[in-house]
Parts: structure tokens; C-alpha cells; sequence
């Protein structure tokens, strides 16, 4: 019994541990980001009524279930996402510009929607199982890109950031329930 109960513990150490498992899509529970290591906080499921558009996953530098405290934090952030079907790139950039508009209004958001364009040439037509990010990198600015797409584009400052992860953490994000995942809730 003692050698079956250390084969089973050699083999569950000698597997790569997933912090999380969303849709078939592993989340794993650390990753690496201009060279510091960020923690999943949380990651859940992105719908739209009642299609599953991508898995997704946030990960901080500083686990925390705040949102406002996460927005405010200048440290390295990321959301990575794994399509479960086909999106098109038109479709991606008007759900961020719909976040900006619901999340963002105010002086900046004419300023703000003109930088959102900046990132369209990093987005591909996202087909089912590809992987996107959105990451803030302080000093750095935000990359976002695709896995197999075109080139990572950086947005500097972090107001844009700020407008971009507040389309998943806003008051007003595009789904409830991939915001309280990602939180951890």
C-alpha cells in the first residue's frame, strides 16, 4: 500500500501543475512577464448571451479581489484569452471600443478611442483554440498580440491600460461573470 501511495505522489509531482482549467483551456499558475513573475488570479468564461467566446484568464503580479485596487496599481498585469470559436478581428475592436464607451467616458475617451486603433494591426480574425494577450508592463506601456498573428503592438501609458482592462474589470465590463472569475470570486 506504502508503494502504491508513492508511485501516485511521484507521479501527481512529476505532472505540471494547472492552477485552473476553464473549457478544456489550462491556466497555468504562474507566468513570466518582463522578467517578474505574475500569479492567476482568477479566470473564467467569456459569453456572449449564451456562446462561449474565449477562456480567460488574469494574472497580477499581487493577487487581489479588488478591482479598483488592481486598475490603480502600476505593476505588471496580464489577461490572457483562448478562443473556443471563431472571432473576427471587427468583432474584437468593437467589443473594446463598446468597453471604452461603458467604462471610459469622460474627457479622455475621443484620446483614448484614437489609441485603441493603434493596437488593431496586432489583432488577427481569431480562430477557435487561438490565444491572445493584453499586457501592462509599467515604464513599457501595454502589448497586446496573438499567438501565430501579426506583430505585438505597445500602447504607451497606463490611462490606456487603466481603459483596457477596465473592459473586464470596469463597473461595466463585457460579462459579469468572467469579471468575478477573474477576481477570483
Amino acid at each position: 500500500m506504502k508503494k502504491l501511495a508513492a508511485a501516485a505522489l511521484a507521479l501527481a509531482v512529476a505532472l505540471p501543475a494547472h492552477a485552473k482549467k476553464v473549457a478544456g483551456v489550462d491556466f497555468p499558475d504562474t507566468i513570466e512577464v518582463a522578467g517578474k513573475v505574475l500569479k492567476l488570479n482568477g479566470a473564467g468564461l467569456r459569453k456572449k448571451f449564451i456562446i462561449k467566446v474565449y477562456a480567460g484568464g488574469l494574472y497580477l503580479a499581487e493577487p487581489s479581489r479588488d478591482a479598483d485596487a488592481i486598475l490603480a496599481a502600476d505593476a505588471p498585469k496580464r489577461v490572457r484569452m483562448v478562443f473556443l470559436r471563431d472571432v473576427t478581428k471587427s468583432q474584437i475592436m468593437e467589443a473594446y471600443r463598446d468597453g471604452f464607451r461603458a467604462n471610459s467616458a469622460g474627457p479622455n475617451l475621443d484620446a483614448l478611442l484614437q489609441q485603441l486603433k493603434l493596437i488593431e494591426p496586432a489583432i488577427p480574425n481569431m480562430r477557435e483554440g487561438a490565444e491572445m494577450f493584453v499586457t501592462y508592463v509599467p515604464g513599457q506601456g501595454t502589448i497586446v498580440g496573438a499567438a501565430g498573428g501579426g506583430k505585438p503592438v505597445t500602447v504607451p501609458g497606463k490611462d490606456f491600460a487603466d481603459a483596457l482592462f477596465r473592459n473586464w474589470l470596469g463597473r461595466e465590463p463585457a460579462d459579469d461573470d468572467l469579471k468575478k472569475a477573474m477576481l477570483g470570486r
